[in-house]
């Protein structure tokens, strides 16, 4: 009991890394890097071209221009070309008359070349000529080689990935910080009182799990669900205690607690033994969640009502309602103890801030019918002694039920209404078995239709015929032969 006992035990069996941790583990370093992987290449799509650096892409932008004046034809007027004459002296003699050129064919280049030596020993045109502003204009473009300016690409932020990066940073920082602060309030409780000498070692044989000495106190089933169980007791088989704590391992239920509060919460469940448990229908409650209570569960709903204040005794606090079958089996288990401990006036504003309500009855709709069900809130890991009180009170009414009869009186009126509730059950289930064979008649009779809808007309003539055979048939008046002796 000692070993699995220990805080130091306890912190090694939660954060030694098992199966779903080591999976978990394993899928956030594939997401880490696949993440890098991907700012990598947004990187490199984010820097800038190399071809604009100085030097690069010079001919590039020679060939856009040449495109640009390739696009569509360029008429090109050339002016008549003026002969000068030569200022030096050849051997040779008179230029011989050349033989007409062919028209050159349109260049699909920008620039036409002229030798103006072909044309040597020509007359000049004595008459100066003039510019004429009409062939200034169209004369061929003069293309200058310009430098081409860089490309800025616009730059790109980045912002999203940085939401996303920094969510997931803090998601997994919430889950372990989370998670810690589940396993730190579980085993603050166990610690208190599910140790050595505490209330459940004093009441219960048997704790844990299993048998062995290695058994762990708490079975872990989520994040944030924790359970207990503890046997050997009389009047009952058992008890399994289940924390329902907040998902303080998820980021967005940690959220949504911010703006609607909620509480870690644990139940009691005792299954009584059914020899040691009378016909006894009894909860208790706050008054708001009482009215609740009274309309969703169906043994309350079918049993119990809200009682009156006495006038003759003392009774639970003004905040508490209390529902029962009989006002007698709520005097009988509403003690003076109770009242002084817990549910009296000046004790419950001291010590019942963690009840939320305990409902027992005989008639649960369950596997186990008789059981005891008790529900409080449990306070942070470093107050939680404060429930004390409202622990003990599990064995407590434990032994009070176990112990308790009815007198013959109200054992009279609650046998009457459960034979009552029983006739009631009885009635609906048979009329559910009478709804459930009137739709297997309409849908047999629905299939037969359409069955007959897909005959022919003779085959309709003869089942007509078969039909009306069998009304004459029973029509007909039975004739009871006997053999003459």
């Amino acid at each position: 009991m000692a070993k699995y006992s220990s805080p130091s035990y306890w912190l090694l069996r939660f954060y030694v890394p098992r199966g779903e941790t080591l999976w978990f583990y394993l899928a956030l370093v594939s997401a880490i890097s696949l993440l890098g992987q991907e700012l990598a290449r947004c990187s490199a799509l984010a820097s800038p071209d190399p071809t604009h650096f100085e030097g690069f892409g010079e001919e590039d932008a020679l060939e856009s221009d040449s495109e640009e004046f390739e696009d569509g034809p360029i008429e090109i007027l050339i002016p008549p070309p003026t002969v000068t004459q030569s200022n030096f002296e050849t051997h040779h003699g008179p230029p011989e008359p050349s033989s007409p050129e062919p028209k050159p064919k349109p260049s699909s280049s920008s620039f036409e070349y002229w030798d103006e030596d072909e044309f040597e020993g020509l007359p000049i045109d004595p008459s100066p000529r003039t510019e004429n502003p009409t062939e200034n204009s169209s004369s061929p473009p003069e293309i200058t080689q310009q430098s081409p300016s860089p490309k800025t690409l616009p730059s790109r932020s980045f912002h999203v990935e940085i939401i996303c990066v920094s969510f997931l940073i803090s998601f997994i920082i919430n889950y372990f910080t989370g998670k810690r602060e589940n396993e730190n309030i579980a085993l603050a409780w166990a610690s208190c009182f599910a140790t050595k000498d505490t209330i459940f070692d004093k009441n219960f044989s048997l704790l844990g799990t299993g048998d062995g000495k290695d058994t762990p106190l708490l079975l872990k089933e989520g994040q944030n669900i924790f359970k207990f169980y503890a046997s050997g007791r009389r009047y009952c088989q058992g008890l399994l205690a289940t924390m329902e704590l907040q998902s303080r391992h998820d980021l967005l239920s940690r959220i949504y607690n911010f703006v609607v509060p909620c509480k870690d919460e644990i139940t009691f469940e005792v299954y009584m033994n059914d020899e040691n448990m009378d016909h006894v229908l009894f909860a208790m409650a706050r008054k708001k969640l009482a009215k609740v209570i009274h309309k969703e569960v169906r043994d309350l709903q079918r049993y119990a009502g809200l009682l009156s204040v006495p006038m003759n005794r003392k009774w639970v606090s003004e905040e508490l309602a209390v529902m029962s079958e009989s006002r007698e089996v709520a005097s009988d288990l509403i003690t003076e103890a109770v009242l002084d401990q817990v549910f009296g006036e000046k004790a419950f504003e001291k010590f019942g801030k963690g009840f939320i309500s305990f409902h027992f009855s005989d008639q649960h709709a369950g596997s186990h019918r008789k059981m005891l069900v008790f529900k409080f809130s449990l306070p942070n890991a470093n107050n939680m002694a404060d429930m004390t009180r409202l622990v003990a009170l599990v064995p407590y009414y434990i032994d009070l039920v176990g112990r308790y009869k009815l007198s013959s009186q109200a054992r009279s009126k609650t046998e009457a209404a459960r034979a009552k509730a029983a006739q009631e059950i009885y009635k609906e289930l048979q009329n559910v078995r009478q709804e459930a064979i009137q739709r297997k008649k309409a849908e047999r009779r629905k299939l037969m239709e359409e069955a007959e809808a897909k005959l022919s007309a003779e085959a309709l003539r003869k089942k007509e015929e078969k039909e009306r055979a069998r009304q004459l048939k029973k029509t007909m008046p039975k004739v009871k032969m006997t053999r003459a002796h």
